[in-house]
């Protein structure tokens, strides 16, 4: 296939839109479908980290491809520079019980991977407002971060300027197009592979609240990342879960859980959301070639939509142009889950 492919893409969040902009650059002419209002997907309520390391190390239903995670980490610099996209290399930082630090430790060492030991003196510094109680910390440089929202509107704008057009409906078909993309896993009707996806809701809060410092914070039990203006706490996860309706009984329960890491958040004024993300069985997304003829999937990235989108859309594009699409276009291989139990 020429790189002047005509391709429809059904879905605008982080896959669709890092996709489309890559398929345009490649110089095919890109619609992107989708029906739902800019930003408000599970890209847009997400906490924006590209965290290889943390996601590995923590994450027991994950993939555990640590080399994988990295390699897609790796290409957000130019992604972020061709889209206006900012990232934020602060790092990441651990903080629990001494015995869960412990066996984090003992996990980055048998990937080959160091993670510096913190104090009081320099957590107090990293992490302003954290409770007293947490006395060490491990930190690791590796895990990035962006602003969700802004990722989406950098990316969306880039993608416009690049030609790609958008339409505000959802796509059932291929069409007139060469080829379909199907970067939503909630259109299960696209390809078959999509069958395969589990949906997983998550809550997530964004919190007002003054500096708590540019690391990401991983707790025994929640998470918080630094936002404009506060702090976002997540998340709760339903595996099985596709309403997109907000619980408000997940409000108290992730506002504790932050103020346990940071108590001046008992009382601080935050918002809800809840997203709807996809996930394979082994964790990684699905990126490339669907058994239905001139239809592709980049889906099912989990909670790694963010980090892995830029792999996703070089896999998919090279599909498109017939290059190369790289040493990892086997592990994402789409009917990878062939024979399996639906």
């Amino acid at each position: 296939m020429s790189g002047a492919a005509k391709v429809r893409v059904a879905g605008a969040g982080a896959l669709g839109l890092s996709t489309a902009l890559a398929l345009a650059d490649a110089g095919c002419t890109v619609t992107v479908f989708d029906p739902t209002p800019p930003f408000s997907g599970a890209s847009g309520v997400a906490a924006g980290m590209l965290a290889p390391v943390f996601e590995t190390v923590l994450d027991a239903d994950g993939p555990g491809d640590l080399a994988l995670l990295l390699a897609a980490r790796d290409l957000w610099p130019g992604l972020a520079e061709r889209a206006g996209v900012e990232l934020d290399r602060s790092g990441a930082v651990a903080v629990g019980a001494e015995a869960w630090l412990a066996e984090i430790k003992t996990r980055l060492a048998a990937l080959g991977l160091h993670g510096a030991d913190l104090g009081p003196p320099t957590l107090a510094a990293l992490l302003p407002g954290l409770a007293v109680g947490f006395a060490l910390g491990v930190m690791t440089r590796e895990d990035w971060r962006l602003d969700p929202v802004a990722a989406l509107a950098a990316l969306r704008q880039a993608a416009t300027e690049a030609g790609v057009g958008f339409r505000a409906e959802a796509v059932a078909d291929r069409g007139d197009a060469d080829w379909l993309v199907a970067a939503t896993g909630a259109a299960r009707d696209l390809a078959p592979e999509l069958a395969h996806l589990t949906p997983i809701k998550g809550h997530i809060a964004r919190m007002e609240c003054s500096d708590v410092g540019r690391v990401c914070l991983r707790g025994e039990a929640a998470y918080a990342v630094p936002t404009a203006g506060g702090v976002a706490i997540g998340a709760t996860m339903e595996p099985g879960v596709d309403d997109p309706t907000v619980d408000p009984a997940k409000g108290p329960l992730l506002r504790d859980a932050g103020a346990r890491l940071f108590p001046a958040l008992a009382d601080a004024p935050f918002q809800l959301f809840a997203g709807i993300r996809a996930a394979t069985p082994d964790g990684l997304p699905m990126a490339g070639a669907s058994a239905e003829p001139g239809v592709l999937v980049a889906a099912g990235a989990r909670r790694n939509g963010w980090l892995l989108a830029p792999l996703v859309a070089q896999v998919i594009a090279a599909c498109v142009t017939g290059h190369d699409p790289g040493p990892y276009a086997a592990r994402l291989d789409p009917r990878r889950f062939e024979g399996r139990a639906r």
